[in-house]
């Protein structure tokens, strides 16, 4: 098979899947079609992957979750439906374009109470976040931002964390170029130094699955918090 016919039968199976575990609703569907008609790249997680994602915040009983990278909120809508009615969902965004549309997104599905999407770089956002009063720490963390600064992400999810939480990097495969220990892209640079920051922390049990479907040839990074 080609390369194009690999990715039609990927997308053909992500379908399929989409269809029989993961049906989209009224707010899922509104909230990629805003992320569209406000020029957002259509870069976010597929709805297998969106299921995924609550799937485990459910299984780890979260109660506080931290999002870094929030697009236009439909990852967000996934991981804030998992939390209970007293939960809490932090999601940082660098765009203040992207902010405004998944403030409007996770108004229409009814999650404005329990999600909150905060401006600016993550990683000013950050310090700021980890010494407000009683902020306490998050029982997961997905990051799905600028893939440079990965490392810097993953050490402050490590931070803002607690033994048993569980940390998600998403695109960590970068489509099989993260084992091209030559790369100058920044992208790749930063995902193989979080590889290297993992492999030395001894605070963090990680794993990473490679994956295929709609978006292409990538995976994710899984790691818990032991210590």
């Amino acid at each position: 098979m080609t390369q194009e016919q690999f990715q039609d039968q990927w997308t053909a199976v992500d379908s399929y899947l989409t269809d029989q575990l993961a049906p989209a609703d009224e707010a899922l569907n509104a909230a990629l079609a805003a992320s569209d008609a406000a020029g957002l790249p259509p870069i976010q997680v597929t709805p297998n992957q969106g299921k995924l994602l609550s799937l485990l915040a459910q299984m780890q009983d979260a109660r506080t979750i931290l999002e870094i990278g929030t697009l236009g909120g439909y990852s967000t809508i996934w991981l804030a439906r998992a939390l209970p009615e007293n939960g809490r969902l932090i999601s940082l965004e660098y765009n203040p374009v992207h902010a405004e549309v998944a403030r409007a997104n996770l108004a229409r599905a009814g999650l404005d109470k329990i999600a909150e999407v905060r401006t600016g770089a993550a990683l000013q956002t950050l310090p700021k976040l980890a010494t407000e009063p009683g902020a306490g720490t998050f029982d997961l963390v997905f990051i799905d931002a600028d893939k440079q600064n990965n490392p810097s992400y993953v050490e402050w999810a490590l931070k803002l964390s607690r033994p048993g939480s569980v940390i998600i990097v998403d695109n960590a495969i970068r489509g099989g170029t993260v084992v091209d220990a030559d790369s100058t892209d920044p992208a790749i640079v930063g995902t193989r130094q979080m590889y290297e920051l993992l492999a030395r922390e001894p605070r963090l049990d990680a794993t990473a699955v490679q994956t295929v479907g709609a978006k292409g040839y990538d995976g994710f990074l899984l790691a818990r918090v032991v210590a």
